[in-house]
């Protein structure tokens, strides 16, 4: 009897421990740490065949840092990544917010296109609430798999109350970054990503959790844009300068009437008369245009107002290419008003 009675006290004891920890929801969407290997060359496997309770199993002391449950989004490697998808997770993070479902999110997904998906969630999810991406750059069945490492820690990052307020986060290789300011700087290493203008805001190490710095820009939740499944997206394409580069993409994507243009210019978003003439055409068909830069760091700034009015383009602050594709799809949501949108990348 007595064995018995120590036994229930014991199963309520760890009731209430496990009541006690943070809820954390994992939202896969497949990629490389969901992979699986069709042969000993770790290059050649297939991204998104693992779900999300495997993944989950292999690492089974995350039961002691916080209450674990998944949802499958998607199961694709991260080259595929639609903007439907995007807005299926950011409807689906708020929806868990606002419901009170979950003290924090991680989202599982590959490293390919993971800095633009982040900043789309950044840009979108109302609440103080952490949501953490994370991925991996060798296959779930690897020998060597970083994966497991890295979702136990953004689990970890995400069930810390110190992660509050600190918008959508990056957790990969023990660093934590801003979704703002983070890239893909690698193909192969397991430490691909960085923030080249700003460096990691934290780390993670041994289930400690460390921040550095402070985002200084708005904080998610009082942002202007929303969205649902519903929303058509404007279209934003990208073209990328060059030497002796011809406008005629640029008139091609004036033909298809897209909503945006980002250039991808050299340096300071400079760009070549043929560009130039070409650029001028499609702001007077009522297309927005902003010049980003090729170039890894730095910030992209006015050379002056009457230029720019002469353009009839925005800069992109520091934005990489694919990041101002993406501030420029939920501006013109809000706004085909050239100054408005400018005003967003400032702030944003």
């Amino acid at each position: 009897m007595k064995k018995l009675i120590i036994a229930i006290i014991l199963l309520n004891c760890a009731d209430l421990y496990a009541q006690q920890l943070p809820r954390i929801i994992i939202l896969a969407t497949g990629g490389t740490i969901a992979g699986q290997q069709t042969s000993t060359d770790r290059a050649y496997y297939e991204p998104g065949k693992v779900p999300i309770e495997d993944l989950i199993g292999v690492i089974p002391s995350i039961k002691k840092v916080a209450n674990i449950s998944g949802e499958q989004i998607s199961a694709i490697g991260s080259e595929d990544m639609t903007i439907e998808i995007w807005k299926k997770l950011a409807v689906r993070c708020n929806e868990i917010f606002s419901k009170n479902l979950a003290d924090g999110i991680v989202v599982t997904h590959g490293t390919d296109t993971q800095e633009e998906t982040s900043y789309f969630l950044d840009l979108l999810i109302k609440s103080e609430k952490p949501v953490v991406f994370t991925g991996s750059m060798r296959p779930a069945t690897a020998v060597n798999a970083d994966g497991p490492k890295n979702l136990y820690d953004a689990i970890t990052v995400a069930a810390n109350p110190k992660s509050k307020g600190k918008g959508v986060l990056v957790c990969f290789n023990e660093s934590i970054y801003d979704a703002r300011e983070v890239m893909k700087m690698s193909t192969t290493k397991v430490n691909a990503f960085y923030s080249p203008n700003t460096g990691p805001v934290g780390q993670v190490y041994d289930g400690k959790v460390e921040f550095y710095l402070a985002s200084m820009r708005e904080v998610n939740v009082t942002l202007p844009f929303s969205i649902t499944n519903a929303t058509v997206m404007p279209r934003v394409d990208i073209v990328y300068m060059y030497a002796d580069a011809s406008g005629d993409m640029i008139d091609f994507l004036v033909s298809k009437k897209v909503d945006g243009i980002v250039i991808a210019g050299v340096g300071n978003g400079n760009f070549n008369k043929a560009y130039k003439e070409a650029i001028k055409r499609a702001t007077a068909s009522g297309i927005a245009v902003v010049r980003a830069s090729r170039t890894t760091t730095g910030r992209v700034v006015l050379e002056n107002d009457a230029k720019e009015d002469e353009m009839g383009t925005v800069v992109s602050d520091d934005l990489s290419p694919q990041k101002a594709r993406v501030l420029l799809m939920l501006s013109l949501t809000q706004t085909k008003d050239r100054r408005k949108i400018q005003e967003f990348f400032y702030t944003y």
